[in-house]
């Protein structure tokens, strides 16, 4: 029998992760998906997370995606895709409508909403997300749900988030080369939002760092929606070079002492502890105090950190965090990385790890570096609790191909208040 599926597709600067998941909750807002299959494979075609490579990309994709369906039994004919960089851009539109009848509908809503929506777009530039922030009844501000209030003018304002057409363009070419569809693109930076975040943490006011290889986007939700998005041109590799510099290693040596030893914050390592360097020959045995490659790690990191809490700053929101910072992405694993992030931002701070709403192998992916491609999957989740851009896969053992993805759903931008 055809199942209710969603995949979730990151494509990252050091890894490629498929996920399958089965949509078992009918909730609207929190669907819960019982994972299936898992795939990874090593990136090589994309560079500050912009494909750089077709064939190298679509490879990766392909590999991560038969890993995932091998596990989970399944075949999935289309893919939630996250897309993130400094191509994004982020700005606020406002609509005004007239109100028809005594009280404001949900067509009222959706007339505001269009003409918010309705903002010229660059030919090389694609819009991506429509959300809404907040509602004015005849100028009655900080209005939610406006439907069945009474008033004569409904005013929307609203979140536009474009991309650049040539990555969104090239991620599509090559997730079709691999042999799927793209269900949908999604910003993820909101992705990881939905796996890690709590409405509490949305409403307070928290600031959402995703530190990938690459670079580091960063969302900032306040009063229970998204009010900035940006992006750092730095990430985990950063750190892995200045190690190779630092102590003279290579970069898989890098990365393994990363692995094995490393810490972000100085002060947690024992200045009495020492540890041995791969070396070779001509460089003979060599040891470090590992406060040297904390402190290493330390510098970078925080830079980093100090970048996303200036741009933060300048967007006005630095003392609204009420509910701290979230640290998530492939590089938040790191011991020390909550206390160097409350030390640069003068704020709380944990680890995000998706988890919630997660059945099946949910052991699998509660990992930092998973809340990307949970996201996706539990954005997909959403459209099919929703009966929106919801597409149908089948098990191995059903004759037949998978139906297409509807080509309309695509088109129409659904609002998107009940998710960010």
């Amino acid at each position: 029998m055809a199942s209710s599926l969603v995949a979730g597709l990151d494509i990252g600067s050091a890894k490629t992760t498929a996920v399958i998941a089965e949509v078992v909750g009918d909730l609207p807002k929190h669907p819960t998906v019982n994972v299936l299959g898992v795939g990874q494979a090593r990136t090589t075609g994309l560079r500050r997370n912009v494909v750089a490579d077709i064939e190298e990309s679509t490879r990766c994709i392909r590999k991560a995606l038969e890993d995932a369906e091998r596990m989970a039994g399944a075949r999935v004919d289309a893919v939630y895709a996250g897309i993130a960089g400094e191509h994004v851009h982020a700005m606020t539109s406002t609509g005004i409508a007239s109100v028809t009848g005594s009280e404001i509908t949900r067509a009222d809503v959706d007339r505001a909403n269009a003409v918010a929506r309705a903002q010229p777009i660059a030919q090389d530039r694609e819009l991506i997300h429509a959300i809404p922030q907040e509602y004015s009844v005849d100028k009655n501000v900080g209005v939610r749900d406006p439907i069945g209030m009474i008033g004569t003018r409904l005013e929307t304002e609203m979140y536009l988030v474009t991309i650049g057409s040539s990555p969104a363009m090239n991620l599509r070419k090559a997730v079709e080369r691999a042999g799927y569809k793209v269900a949908e693109l999604v910003l993820e930076p909101l992705a990881s939002a939905l796996a890690v975040l709590t409405d509490d943490e949305k409403e307070l006011g928290v600031c959402l760092v995703e530190m990938g290889a690459g670079t580091t986007d960063v969302a900032v939700f306040h009063e229970g929606k998204i009010r900035y998005l940006g992006t750092v041109p730095l990430g985990g590799l950063n750190v892995t070079s200045d190690i190779v510099h630092g102590l003279g290693v290579t970069q898989a040596d890098a990365e393994g002492l990363k692995e094995k030893y490393g810490c972000v914050y100085e002060p947690m390592v024992d200045r009495a502890e020492v540890i041995s360097l791969p070396s070779t020959v001509a460089q003979g045995d060599r040891q470090i105090p590992r406060e040297l490659l904390a402190h290493i790690m330390h510098q970078r990191t925080g830079e980093i950190y100090e970048m996303v809490c200036g741009d933060v700053e300048r967007a006005g929101y630095i003392k609204k965090l009420a509910a701290g910072v979230v640290v998530t992405g492939g590089a938040a694993a790191q011991p020390g990385t909550p206390e160097l992030a409350s030390d640069i931002f003068g704020t709380g701070a944990r680890i995000g790890v998706p988890g919630e709403f997660l059945g099946g192998l949910a052991d699998n992916v509660m990992q930092p570096r998973f809340s990307t491609v949970v996201g996706l999957v539990q954005y997909g989740a959403h459209r099919v609790a929703l009966g929106g851009a919801a597409h149908k896969s089948r098990r191995i053992s059903v004759a037949g191909g998978a139906p297409g993805v509807d080509r309309i759903a695509q088109r129409v931008k659904t609002w998107l208040q009940d998710f960010f």
